[in-house]
């Protein structure tokens, strides 16, 4: 057993210093992260547009605390709205919406952690997370850091992308960074609807290539009395020109313990092989 596993007090340490040493791989690094905005004008060319539903069912879960969630995500849009991406910059999640805390004006929303639904200070603005990654891989922006939830606490209801295509954000260490490697600029815009997120990545030259993304090899098993669910995420990159596919990728194979019951679970009884990743 961990350390920080035996007490709330040697938890908290940790994560403090853990934030600590992100402060300090970040000075070290000496990235050059996006902070600039443009909000009076939007760039010319659409790369992706995305929107996902404020408000799902999810499980038992209290339904007030997806009202308390918008709150939040307002507060956080607002810091990623119009926010240029020039070449060679840096998009840091946590650089651009800081610490969440009461001061600011967030509240108590959901928040998953540690295996378990939990409230939280600032709880619910990891779907903006999920929006700006799921546009982002519409992009020849480059992901350097992605983190995914090791576990699923909610059957699906109202989702409309693969699963385990979201990104988990937990400040300041467990972030959603992504680089840009062209020669061009890019604008992120965010807001809200009375039912929506909604968010638009746009460039300021026309991109020569777009992006498909497929779900491979979905599947619930079972491995040790547990109940898991897989799949893989693959991107096709295609030639506006021609229509041909230029590269094919594996993006992501995800492996999470499922927290819910499955009806008519495929059952696997030898699952020796199966990689968490």
């Amino acid at each position: 057993m961990r350390l920080s596993e035996l007490h709330p007090l040697f938890y908290h340490l940790r994560i403090q210093q853990k934030r600590f040493f992100r402060v300090l791989g970040d000075l070290k690094d000496q990235k050059r992260f996006a902070i600039g905005k443009l909000l009076s004008t939007t760039f010319p060319y659409t790369c992706k547009k995305h929107q996902s539903l404020l408000r799902r069912t999810l499980g038992d879960s209290d339904p007030q605390l997806q009202e308390n969630k918008i709150i939040n995500l307002k507060i956080a849009a607002g810091e990623i709205d119009g926010i240029i991406i020039k070449s060679g910059e840096t998009i840091s999640f946590w650089k651009l919406v800081g610490k969440t805390t009461k001061a600011k004006g967030y509240i108590e929303g959901m928040q998953l952690s540690r295996g378990e639904v939990k409230k939280g200070i600032g709880g619910g603005i990891c779907q903006l997370a999920n929006l700006l990654y799921w546009m982002t891989l519409h992009t020849p922006l480059s992901v350097i850091e992605r983190h995914h939830h090791s576990f699923d606490p909610f059957p699906d209801s109202g989702r409309t992308l693969p699963f385990g295509s979201g990104a988990s954000v937990f400040y300041n260490y467990v972030d959603l960074r992504f680089y840009n490697p062209t020669s061009s600029s890019f604008q992120i815009k965010v807001w809200l609807t009375d039912k929506h997120l909604k968010g638009a990545i746009f460039s300021n030259e026309e991109m020569p290539y777009s992006y498909h993304i497929e779900e491979r090899k979905h599947q619930f098993l079972k491995r040790d009395g547990k109940n898991y669910r897989q799949n893989e995420i693959w991107r096709k990159t295609i030639d506006k020109r021609t229509g041909q596919m230029i590269k094919e990728e594996l993006l992501i194979h995800n492996f999470s313990e499922v927290k819910y019951p499955i009806p008519d679970l495929v059952q696997v009884e030898n699952c020796q092989g199966i990689n968490k990743s």
